[in-house]
């Protein structure tokens, strides 16, 4: 017998044994529905296996949403790019190339804040990352916070262009929409007011309460909160 026919008959043998034997691996899924996950509602997450969606409403929601390919473009979240960054803040009334000695201005957390907010590396040949990260929305919410003085000063003194005659709070300390309007680029609604008014309201005096609603006000207009 060739080579080739021994090692044939030796793997015909080793499977006629296999199939003969038995000590083959069984599994016990007694009791457990086909809808059961292995944790429960108190250590992960309640999913519920027991609806699906007919072909017909997703159709529907494909016609009137478009398919995957397309709202995944139209409704994603990138990071506002380095350059961009600067000019909103310039159009805000917060000034890039202001100083502090203690390096906390929002000029000082900007310029220093390259590598943080993912801006490009030119002479390393990296681009410059479109994600959002970390590090970027934490140093971009310190610019706001530093800045956030001068964004209320710039309203105060009618100095941002975009904006001429909008007012970010009234003699009382309450928010006003046509500021909000202007800080966020779209209309304010209601409950952005109503947040605005909650943030100064709740924070330990009047002042620290505007600085820090026009803070928060930026950041969730520029890292997608």
């Amino acid at each position: 017998m060739s080579r080739i026919g021994y090692t044939l008959a030796i793997l015909a043998s080793s499977v006629l044994a296999s199939a003969c034997t038995d000590d083959l691996p069984t599994s016990d899924n007694s009791g457990v529905a086909p809808t059961d996950t292995s944790g429960s509602t108190t250590t992960t997450f309640d999913h519920d296996n027991t609806t699906s969606i007919s072909p017909w409403e997703l159709l529907d929601r494909l016609t009137k949403e478009g398919p995957p390919t397309f709202t995944s473009h139209m409704h994603s979240c990138p990071k506002v790019k380095y350059a961009t960054l600067g000019q909103v803040l310039q159009g805000v009334g917060i000034s890039t190339a202001s100083t502090s000695t203690t390096g906390v201005a929002a000029g000082d957390l900007y310029t220093n804040g390259m590598a943080a907010l993912g801006a490009a590396n030119y002479a390393n040949r990296i681009r410059e990352n479109i994600a959002i990260t970390t590090s970027g929305a934490s140093r971009e919410f310190d610019i706001f916070a530093a800045g956030a003085p001068e964004v209320m000063t710039a309203f105060t003194n009618n100095a941002i262009a975009r904006c001429p005659g909008a007012q970010l709070f009234d003699a009382a300390g309450a928010c006003q929409t046509s500021g909000i309007t202007c800080l966020i680029g779209q209309p304010a609604s209601s409950h952005h007011v109503e947040f605005c008014n909650l943030t100064v309201n709740s924070a330990s005096d009047v002042a620290t309460g505007k600085k820090l609603a026009v803070a928060a006000i930026l950041a969730a207009a520029y890292t997608c909160e």
